[in-house]
């Protein structure tokens, strides 16, 4: 290299540094820090200057939802729930409920809904099928190795309480709701879940019936 080239080069690096470290400023500037506050506000009231719904209409109060067609969203992991309403926004978890409502929120609202729902306390399901329990409790701590289905229980923990930014909360869900979105992994109507979509191929009715009513009694 030509040396009367090295100290133009030598401010051109320091330059890049400096572009460089005040683009990555401004994108720290961009994040703030979830508000449950504001998610509360959020879930209970909605905003009608936006045609937001009250989430609490349909999911409960505090996330304990009474409805088995709507999922108990209280204490389920913040990263999660934001994922999943990230996901309504796309062809991968296409809703015709929950989509408009995404797409009304910002990616901030999403944040303080996700972050105030992770610290409610939720309320205990129960099993209701005392004939499928113990197919369910297999399929569940063990899984079914012929069909190289693996245990529920190694992504989501034995009590159901599911990995923080990886792995779903599952305890106490109404049985009916897991038993579809099973279902609706294995006929690829939801698909933003690769791994599920693959498991949920490999299970019958029966199964998906029994692990679903066996979750719902986990704690």
């Amino acid at each position: 290299m030509n040396r009367a080239f090295l100290p133009f080069a030598k401010s051109l690096f320091v330059a890049l540094l400096a572009v460089s470290s005040i683009a990555s400023a401004a994108e720290e500037a961009k994040v703030v820090k979830a508000d449950p506050a504001k998610g509360e506000t959020i879930f209970t009231n909605g905003d009608t200057s936006r045609n937001i719904p009250a989430c609490v209409s349909c999911h409960g109060a505090a996330g304990n939802s009474t409805i088995v067609q709507n999922p108990k969203l209280s204490a389920q992991h913040e990263p999660y729930t934001y994922k999943q309403l990230m996901n309504f926004r796309t062809p991968e978890r296409n809703n015709p409920i929950m989509s408009p409502i995404s797409k009304a929120l910002t990616e901030q609202d999403m944040h303080n809904i996700a972050a105030w729902l992770d610290k409610q306390q939720p309320k205990p399901g129960a099993a209701k099928n005392k004939a499928s329990i113990d197919l369910g409790k297999k399929i569940y701590r063990g899984g079914i190795a012929e069909k190289n289905v693996p245990a529920c229980a190694s992504c989501h923990g034995a009590s159901g309480a599911g990995i923080p930014a990886q792995f779903a909360r599952l305890a106490g869900q109404h049985q009916e709701y897991t038993g579809a979105q099973l279902t609706a992994f294995r006929a690829g109507t939801r698909n933003n879940s690769a791994q599920m979509t693959t498991i949920a191929k490999r299970l019958s009715d029966d199964e998906i019936a029994a692990v679903s009513d066996y979750i719902a009694g986990l704690k």
